[in-house]
C-alpha cells in the first residue's frame, strides 16, 4: 500500500455515495447549492442530553478527503463509477462552508449539530466521513460526561484500549478527554492530541516475580515511592501491607480491581490509615460505568479507571445521528426547503441556526433552532454554532483544550435535573422558530 493510500479518507465512504455522484453529474443536478445537516432525530433512551465530539478529527479527515491515483485505479478496477465520475472525483477538494456546535458543547434532538453548505456532490460523499465519526466520539463523549458528573471532584482515566478496535481507541481517549477524563491510557492518544497518559502495571507483572514483595520493589525502584501499586492479585488486605512495607508510608496509591469495591475502599483505607500511609490515595478500577461510580460516592476512593463502558458509549455506542438535505438550490439559483416525510423519520426542512435559551440566573432553559434565519435572541441567549470552514479553508486548527474547558461550562449550565443518572426525558426541549410563523 502507498503513502498516498494511507493518508487519503477518500474511500471511507459507502458504494451509493458515489453512485448518486455519478447520476447527479449525468443529470446535471450536481452542482446544485445545497445544505446537509448532521442532527440526531432522538437521545439514546433514558438519556437527558448528549455531547458533541469529533467534529475536529472530522475537519483533520476533510483535508485528507482526496481521490489520488490509487484511489481512481481502485474505483476504475471494481467498476464503481463510470470514467467521467473518476475524473471528477481525481480534481475534487471541498470548496464549501461548514458550521456547526463546537466540540464539547451539549445538544438535544434536533440540533443542527454540523451543517455542510456546498454543492451536491461535493457534499453528498462526505455523508459516510461525517456520521462516522460524530456517531461514535459523540457516542463516547456522551457516557464519558454521565461518568465525570457522577465522578464530582474525583478524576477517571481513561483505559479501554483492549476493548475496542485500535483506532476507536484512540478516538475514544480523544472524545473521554473533552467530556472531562483526566488521563487516558493509551499512548497513540497521547501523540496525536497530546491527551495525557498514565499507567503503572497489570496483574502480569506481579505474577512475574517470585513474590509480591519483589514485584512492588521492582515496581517502586523503577518509578519511586510515588507509584500505584496493584495489590489484589492474590490476599488485597496483606498486598497493602507488603505495599506500604516496600514503598513506605509516602506510597502514592493502590489499586483495587475485583471484589466488592465499596467495602473494599472502606477495609482498604482503614488499614492504610492504620499503617500511617494516609496520604495513599486509592484507585477502583474492574468494569465500571457511570451507575458504579456514583454507587462509589460514599467510599473512600481517589480515582476511578474505566474501560469497556466507555468505549462501548455505557450502552450507546452509537449517537444515532443523520446527515440530511435540507436545502438546495432551484433551477433560478433560489434556495427552498426540502424535508423527509416518512411516517417514522422525518426531518425539519431548511438551513438551521440554534441558540441556548437561558434564564436570568444563566440556567438552560430550551434548546431555541431557527428556520432559514437566526433565531431570537431574548438577551440572556448564548449562540451555539461557530463557522469551521469556509470556501473550503479551515478557519482554526482543532483546540482540545478549549473544547474540555467548554464541556465543563456547557454542562455546569444545565438545569440540575439533567445530571440525574436514572432514565428520564431529555433536559431541555427544542423549539423550533420558523420565519414563516413569527
Amino acid at each position: 500500500m502507498t503513502s498516498t493510500a494511507r493518508q487519503s479518507t477518500g474511500l471511507l465512504t459507502d458504494h451509493y455515495e458515489l453512485t448518486m455522484v455519478e447520476a447527479a453529474l449525468r443529470s446535471g443536478a450536481a452542482s446544485r447549492r445545497c445544505v446537509f445537516e448532521a442532527f440526531a432525530r432522538r437521545l439514546p433512551e433514558g438519556r437527558r442530553y448528549g455531547v458533541v465530539a469529533g467534529a475536529g478529527r472530522f475537519l483533520e479527515a476533510l483535508q485528507r478527503f482526496r481521490f489520488g491515483d490509487d484511489e481512481i485505479d481502485e474505483l476504475r478496477r471494481r467498476g464503481v463509477v463510470d470514467d467521467a465520475t473518476c475524473d471528477w472525483l481525481a480534481g475534487y477538494r471541498f470548496s464549501g462552508d461548514v458550521s456547526g456546535y463546537a466540540e464539547g458543547e451539549v445538544y438535544f434532538p434536533g440540533s443542527p449539530v454540523l451543517v455542510v453548505e456546498s454543492s451536491f456532490a461535493e457534499a453528498v460523499v462526505l455523508e459516510t466521513l461525517v456520521l462516522s465519526i460524530l456517531n461514535h466520539d459523540t457516542a463516547i463523549a456522551s457516557a464519558a460526561s454521565r461518568m465525570t458528573s457522577a465522578a464530582g471532584d474525583r478524576p477517571c482515566i481513561e483505559m479501554g484500549s483492549r476493548r475496542t478496535h485500535e483506532e476507536a481507541a484512540v478516538a475514544a481517549a480523544r472524545a473521554a478527554y473533552i467530556a472531562g477524563f483526566a488521563t487516558t491510557s493509551n499512548l497513540e492518544a497521547g501523540r496525536r492530541y497530546g491527551v495525557p497518559t498514565a499507567g503503572t502495571a497489570a496483574h502480569a507483572f506481579t505474577l512475574l516475580h517470585d513474590s509480591e514483595r519483589e514485584a512492588f520493589a521492582a515496581q517502586v525502584d523503577t518509578l519511586g515511592t510515588g507509584t500505584t501499586l496493584l495489590v489484589d492479585t492474590y490476599d488485597v488486605m496483606e498486598g497493602v501491607r507488603t505495599a506500604v512495607q516496600v514503598a513506605g508510608t509516602s506510597l502514592g496509591a493502590v489499586r483495587l480491581d475485583s471484589g466488592d469495591l465499596v467495602e473494599q475502599a472502606r477495609e482498604v483505607r482503614a488499614l492504610l490509615d492504620s499503617l500511617g500511609a494516609v496520604g495513599t490515595r486509592i484507585v477502583v478500577t474492574s468494569d465500571l460505568d457511570e451507575y458504579a461510580i456514583a454507587a462509589l460516592a460514599s467510599a473512600p476512593v481517589d480515582a476511578y479507571g474505566v474501560g469497556t463502558q466507555l468505549v462501548t458509549g455505557s450502552g450507546a455506542p452509537t449517537a444515532s445521528m443523520v446527515y440530511k438535505l435540507v436545502s438546495r438550490s432551484d433551477e433560478d439559483g433560489v434556495m427552498r426547503p426540502v424535508e423527509k416525510r416518512s411516517e417514522s423519520k422525518t426531518s425539519v426542512g431548511g438551513r438551521k441556526w440554534a441558540l441556548r435559551r437561558l434564564s436570568a440566573d444563566g440556567v438552560a432553559e430550551a434548546e431555541v433552532v431557527g428556520i432559514e434565519e437566526r433565531p431570537t435572541d431574548d438577551g440572556d441567549d448564548r449562540p451555539l454554532m461557530v463557522d469551521l470552514v469556509q470556501g473550503g479553508e479551515l478557519l482554526a486548527p482543532p483546540d482540545l483544550a478549549a473544547a474540555r474547558e467548554r464541556h465543563a461550562a456547557s454542562r455546569a449550565e444545565l438545569p440540575a435535573v439533567a445530571l440525574r443518572l436514572q432514565r428520564g426525558d431529555v433536559a431541555l426541549p427544542t423549539l423550533f422558530e420558523d420565519r414563516d410563523l413569527r
